[in-house]
């Protein structure tokens, strides 16, 4: 198998590598960005992104489309992963704030259109597992965010950044919050994340 879905295959004696090269491009393309200039990160360190901004309205359809594709991008691509999350929130009030926001996404992704996961042979199966938030990340309601992954491997298999459903009232309650809900997500009694 080469390719399927959307993503490439790629088998070799060091491993599995899996891509989607060839949708990005699509991407790019489909929204005038193939010759933007490349940017090191999805998102700009410390900005705030709130539903209740004056900017001018941006036309929700394309929004939609781009936030539609950039999920889908996600599947190869866990470095995207939290900004995609955090435009998903805004997609009943997008504004050119938010539209700027996806286009550095779209920035980013020119620059790292090589990424993807790789599953490298192990002699050894290690399953391990990494998960963080901010604190009172929200602007519009002071809700944290949670991030975790796990690793089977050398490879990711799970990952996910989504807003707390409860509002924390400090950055270890806030943690504590996002180890909990892995713990339930895995279906685990404890679990040291590391």
């Amino acid at each position: 198998m080469t390719y399927f879905l959307g993503m490439e295959v790629n088998q070799s004696d060091q491993g599995i590598f899996i891509s989607q090269h060839a949708f990005a491009l699509k991407i790019l393309n489909k929204f005038c960005m193939t010759n933007c200039k490349a940017v090191s990160t999805p998102s700009t360190q410390g900005e705030k992104l709130t539903s209740f901004g004056s900017q001018e309205r941006v036309d929700e359809k394309e929004y939609r489309s781009l936030i539609g594709y950039f999920l889908y991008l996600t599947a190869t691509r866990l470095d995207l992963m939290h900004a995609v999350s955090l435009l998903l929130r805004f997609m009943h009030c997008c504004d050119t704030t938010h539209f700027k926001a996806a286009k550095r996404i779209l920035r980013y992704v020119k620059g790292t259109l090589k990424f993807g996961v790789m599953f490298k042979k192990e002699k050894e199966l290690r399953l391990a597992g990494y998960s963080d938030s901010d604190w009172a990340g929200s602007v519009d309601d002071m809700k944290s965010t949670s991030g975790y992954f796990f690793t089977l491997g050398s490879g990711v298999f799970s990952w996910s950044s989504k807003k707390q459903q409860t509002i924390a009232q400090s950055t270890a309650e806030a943690k504590y919050i996002a180890e909990a809900v892995v713990n339930q997500a895995f279906g685990l009694e404890s679990c040291y994340l590391i």
